[in-house]
């Protein structure tokens, strides 16, 4: 196991009802004044916005909103939060949905005080050194921000979708999560955002560090518990039980609970930032195709942990002599998992007929430069073998 730093300061609301207690944790956290993220009219439409507006209005702290945050948020929406925030003498985000809005959220947050481009974070020519506080009223689970210190923005000029990792600074002050506020999302949603937190969960798993066996187990009881919760999810949309679980494995996948002392790898997530920032497709959706011809790769190349995996996440049985094919069954149980659920598993069923790989490799590499990943260090020959694979 390496050396690791942990904190994470966030403090969570969870259970029913929890959106009422918006205004007293928003006062508790020093909010002034307050702007309000959010994505679609859904939160409208469903009165959950009026609720969070009352309750701050109850404790008398002004505030503004902006809407329309899209899936994959892209910078044009963080420059326009940036300009809101300062014009309004804002010193408090509000992020009220999921991932995306959580991550503009946490751009805008860093950018306000920062006097250059907020995009100097994203692309290594800054570090976030202060930004301002951000609070989270969680209707999507999936992303795992509301537990993280991470953002993911596209950049529109060149379609550069790139991940900022600031923890001492944008992990959210408190994050309030409901689960009956996740009750009526579509179900593509629903499981788009499963495989997202599975995929968190694999992105340090899959590590070459070893005597890490806390962190092994903490991965695969979130693996089993995600398996066991997800269908009973699809089966009734409103089993509070299920959702519960779904939510705070979501959190628990991404705030690094699972990681400490491993060397993370991040390659499948790479990859599929490309894919989402060039045909616009649901992140989660795009995890579901690009892991497993990753973790196909891996099995071929570096089999250790594809074949513990398929042990003991999929109850494949051990035969120490045949790891490749062990690890290739686990691979295939994940593969009919995921269809169960109505996931794609290759780029046909993503609706990407011929996708362009050419592309997709030179903006991978663009932007992370020769090699990809920890798990196995790839090159663009090999990158490019594994979107093959998902062909």
């Amino acid at each position: 196991m390496n050396n690791f730093t942990f904190q994470s300061p966030t403090e969570f609301v969870f259970g029913k009802d929890t959106e009422n207690k918006t205004g007293e944790l928003c006062r508790k956290y020093g909010a002034k004044k307050i702007l309000i993220v959010y994505g679609g009219g859904s939160i409208v439409r469903s009165g959950l916005l009026q609720r969070i507006e009352s309750s701050l209005k109850s404790v008398d702290i002004p505030f503004i909103t902006m809407g329309g945050i899209q899936p994959n948020p892209v910078d044009k929406e963080v420059y326009k939060g940036i300009d809101f925030a300062r014009k309004n003498d804002i010193n408090f985000l509000l992020a009220v949905g999921g991932g995306s809005v959580i991550d503009t959220a946490k751009a805008i947050a860093a950018g306000v005080p920062y006097e250059g481009d907020f995009w100097d974070f994203y692309c290594n020519k800054a570090k976030v050194e202060k930004a301002l506080n951000v609070g989270v009223v969680l209707t999507i689970p999936a992303a795992g921000s509301e537990g993280s210190g991470n953002t993911v923005i596209t950049k529109l000029d060149g379609l550069h979708k790139i991940s900022l990792r600031a923890p001492e600074h944008l992990r959210p002050t408190f994050s309030i999560m409901n689960p009956t506020l996740t009750f009526t999302l579509p179900q593509k949603q629903t499981v788009a955002g499963i495989c997202d937190m599975m995929v968190h969960i694999s992105e340090r798993y899959f590590t070459n560090t070893e005597e890490v066996e806390t962190g092994d187990r903490i991965c695969e009881g979130l693996y089993k518990a995600i398996i066991e919760e997800a269908p009973k999810v699809i089966a009734n949309p409103r089993d509070y039980g299920a959702r519960a679980n779904i939510m705070w494995a979501g959190m628990v996948a991404h705030n690094w609970t699972s990681a400490f002392g491993m060397q993370e790898c991040w390659c499948s997530h790479f990859m599929e930032h490309e894919i989402s920032a060039v045909y616009n497709v649901t992140h989660g959706a795009g995890l579901s195709v690009i892991f497993p011809a990753w973790l196909t790769y891996m099995a071929k190349h570096n089999v250790h942990k594809p074949y513990q995996f398929a042990i003991r996440v999929w109850d494949v049985p051990a035969i120490s002599n045949l790891k490749e094919e062990v690890a290739l069954e686990g691979i295939s149980r994940l593969k009919q998992f995921w269809s169960s659920l109505g996931l794609p598993v290759n780029f046909k069923e993503l609706g990407i007929e011929n996708p362009d790989i050419d592309l997709l490799v030179k903006k991978l590499h663009e932007n992370k430069g020769e090699l990809v990943g920890s798990y196995m260090q790839l090159s663009k020959e090999e990158t490019r073998q594994i979107y093959e694979l998902a062909l």
